[in-house]
């Protein structure tokens, strides 16, 4: 994770948390631009995240539930003003685009596969998201009918769509066939998975968790090892690692076609 230490403006944060903000030295720790992250070095490590308002209400759920099963980390405050804030306790290791890790794909590739299975397994009981997949339906629509698509994302493994029509056909035909069946983190990334020296520590960034069908999270699974890796190799090795048992290629192509207009 980049680390840029800075001399933020006070005045730009919520009074409550001025007194926390004046006591450790502060980092920029954001990654997109959708929302911006500050690390702060003290009290073992806290990470505070700001978003337009209403944006991280589910995130700071879905990461409640989270780390309530082990799997993610605590928040220790959540508010939503002229702007979301989500404050959380920072947890040992380092996401899994770091060097060590990239270093060792075929490690890499089966840990996460492996992780993802655990996950797929875990009771997803009390889930504050039960209906991912509705959602996951509406935003394609919203982005389709508004004209947003991009057909450059994917064109791997026959998941280049050659006109935006032939992608939307198989998100009308197919998108039914998503299932709420499965807890899933719903933005399965390197970036989103850390490793304490290749221990299991937490998922992160899981505000498009809930209840969902597996393939979107095998989907991202896939092209997140083609995106960081550069090259398409561990498409066959991540999918027998997780099981073939519980793969359905066609639904992977479906989810590809709902990311179209993502």
């Amino acid at each position: 994770m980049k680390r840029t230490l800075i001399k933020p403006n006070l005045a730009d944060f919520p009074e409550e948390l001025h007194p926390l903000l004046r006591q450790y030295p502060i980092y920029d720790s954001s990654c997109s631009q959708a929302a911006r992250v500050y690390f702060l070095d003290g009290a073992g490590g806290l990470y505070l995240k700001t978003s337009a308002a209403g944006t991280l209400k589910t995130e700071a759920a879905m990461t409640r539930y989270f780390y309530g099963k082990g799997l993610g980390a605590e928040v220790l405050d959540y508010r939503t003003e002229q702007r979301d804030w989500l404050l959380t306790r920072a947890v040992p290791g380092e996401d899994c685009t770091f060097p060590a890790y990239l270093e060792n794909p075929e490690r890499l590739c089966d840990t996460l596969a492996l992780l993802l299975r655990q996950l797929h397994e875990t009771s997803f009981d009390g889930c504050p998201v039960q209906n991912r997949c509705e959602a996951y339906r509406e935003t394609a629509r919203k982005a389709h009918d508004r004209g947003f698509c991009d057909l450059s994302l994917f064109p791997e493994k026959g998941w280049g769509f050659s006109t935006v029509e032939e992608a939307w056909k198989i998100v009308e035909e197919n998108g039914r066939c998503l299932q709420n069946d499965t807890l899933l983190h719903g933005d399965y990334c390197l970036p989103n998975i850390l490793l304490d020296n290749w221990a299991f520590s937490a998922f992160i960034d899981v505000g498009k968790g809930g209840v969902g069908d597996r393939h979107i999270d095998l989907f991202w699974g896939v092209w997140t090892l083609f995106f960081n890796l550069k090259t398409n190799r561990y498409y066959d090795r991540f999918l027998d690692a997780y099981g073939r048992d519980r793969v359905e290629p066609e639904l992977l192509r479906t989810v590809a076609a709902f990311e179209v207009f993502g």
